[in-house]
């Protein structure tokens, strides 16, 4: 779940190793539900019970009820799965030949720990699941085919194959998600490393907390069934204890583990390319909403490519014409990305809304769609403009200084317009003040119809030629509706059309 947060831009990287370092020590629960209710009484009646009286909840209308039933159904069958466990072990007293061929590899001291370490990541990743892989140590330890110490060193290999799980789904995933994971692995690796250090000592004190809380039961090393029984919640004290520990020791280390991973998984996506899609690339989410959460990120980065091309495009009226010519492909080559990423997302929309949507979700996708293509179409005019910029260059028409400050003045204004509407984009949540919209739209109007006074002014001044005017009045024209369609992004953003641009300007 954090590795997909995080690749739909949820959560960032750094807010994700919070999450981590919890989900380490929360996931020990499990293996203290395991100890008591699996070892210490009869749960399977319990757990039959428990599904009988939550199935009927899953065809319920109300979404709150069907997720507690289908949760309270998964505990129900974890402890039905770990009595199908328990009963599958073999009896230690009817095959003596297994349980020695299994404690040959325990005779080689620190060997036979970092063996068993090895054991339990491999468990944990033919399991796919950290919870299942502790729910057979704890039962072969109740059973006597391992000690306290293998079954603690397997707890500890589990904690490395755990982190399996999270590299394989971000395989797919952002460079942000791939990092999430790697941390992930680092972490418990570093974790299990300085444990394997002090697990004698680590394991005593152990058995002496368990001995002071739990009397008359012996060693946790002994192999009495009394101590077996009491050694399950040994080593779920053990993993509770070395997570809890892990966590605050590397705690002030986390900058320096954050800057390490940073340095091995490198985002590769630079400049241009770090506009192809990053959020969507691996496919639709568990639900409606995180989809929509991630097609919105792509969407931001979408106005921040339309962004940098109008500063592409500003650029051309101040740079030298080696500049320039940098400038005039860049812009080409996003428009390019713009076509690109308005026909992915838009597929990516259309599979969403091929679920069962509500009626906030589909207002959402509709407003998407309105969006991309609006920018989609921007970018085309920035791209148009260009061409305009190069058929100048090549015909060797220079505008006036004045006209080329006023095209510079009007361009600040579409900026403006620009920063609101990214600004919208990072707020997603509908509340989308217009009004500040409206008056940069009625700015935009107001500055290209004093231009085109200035515009015909020259002409009939013969200030500048026809030829030169005709590209000015292009640059007007086109500039004008780059606001309208800007204005339109605000509109789908706030959720609501205003009846016509006219009707809501003669309003105003």
């Amino acid at each position: 779940m954090v590795v997909s947060f995080v690749n739909a831009g949820l959560i960032t990287f750094i807010e994700s190793t919070g999450v981590i370092m919890g989900a380490n020590i929360g996931t020990t629960v499990t293996a203290w539900m395991v100890s008591i209710f699996g070892f210490q009484m009869r749960i399977t009646p319990v757990a039959i019970s428990m599904i009988g009286l939550f199935f009927p909840f899953l065809f319920f209308g109300r979404e709150k009820l069907r997720n507690l039933a289908e949760a309270m159904i998964g505990f129900g069958i974890l402890f039905i799965g770990l009595e199908f466990i328990k009963d599958a072990v073999p009896n230690i007293q009817e095959n003596q030949e297994m349980f020695a061929f299994l404690d040959s590899f325990t005779g080689f001291g620190f060997a036979s720990i970092l063996l068993f370490v090895l054991v339990g990541t491999v468990l944990t990743l033919l399991t796919q699941s950290s919870s299942a892989a502790t729910a057979i140590t704890l039962v072969m330890l109740f059973e006597g085919w391992i000690s306290f110490p293998i079954a603690a060193a397997m707890i500890l290999g589990e904690n490395i194959g755990t982190t399996v799980t999270a590299n394989i789904a971000a395989l797919i995933g952002n460079v942000h998600a791939k990092r999430a994971a790697r941390f992930h692995l680092i972490f418990n690796v570093i974790g299990v490393t300085w444990m394997l250090f002090l697990i004698n000592p680590f394991l005593i004190g152990i058995d002496n907390i368990m001995q002071y809380f739990v009397p008359g039961v012996g060693s946790m090393f002994d192999a009495t069934e009394e101590a077996r029984a009491a050694a399950t919640l040994g080593i779920s004290l053990f993993h509770t204890t070395f997570n809890v520990l892990n966590v605050l020791l590397l705690f002030a280390f986390v900058p320096a583990i954050i800057r390490f991973v940073e340095r091995i998984q490198k985002d590769k996506d630079k400049a241009d390319m770090a506009f192809r899609l990053q959020y969507i690339s691996g496919g639709l989410m568990s639900s409606a909403e995180l989809s929509i959460a991630q097609a919105h990120k792509e969407i931001e980065l979408f106005g921040k490519l339309i962004e940098k091309m109008h500063y592409s495009f500003s650029g051309l009226f101040f740079k030298k014409q080696k500049k320039q010519e940098k400038f005039l492909k860049k812009i080409e080559k996003r428009e390019q990305i713009t076509d690109n990423i308005e026909l992915e997302i838009s597929e990516y929309l259309t599979q969403i809304s091929s679920s069962t949507l509500s009626k906030e979700a589909t207002r959402k996708i509709r407003s998407m769609h309105s969006i991309i293509n609006d920018l989609e179409r921007v970018g085309d005019l920035y791209y148009q403009m260009s061409k305009t910029f190069e058929d100048m260059m090549d015909l060797e028409v220079a505008l006036p200084k004045e006209a080329v400050i006023e095209v510079s003045e009007y361009l600040d204004v579409i900026l403006k317009a620009i920063k609101l509407m990214r600004e919208n984009m990072r707020e997603n949540n509908g509340a989308v003040n217009l009004d500040k919209a409206i008056e940069l739209e009625n700015e935009i109007n107001a500055t290209r119809d004093k231009m085109k006074e200035a515009h015909y002014h020259r002409l009939e001044q013969g200030i500048y030629t026809s030829q030169a005017g005709v590209i000015f009045l292009d640059y007007i024209t086109r500039l004008e509706k780059i606001g309208d369609h800007i204005f339109n992004v605000q509109e789908a953003l706030a959720g609501r059309k205003l009846k016509t641009h006219s009707e809501m300007l003669v309003g105003r």
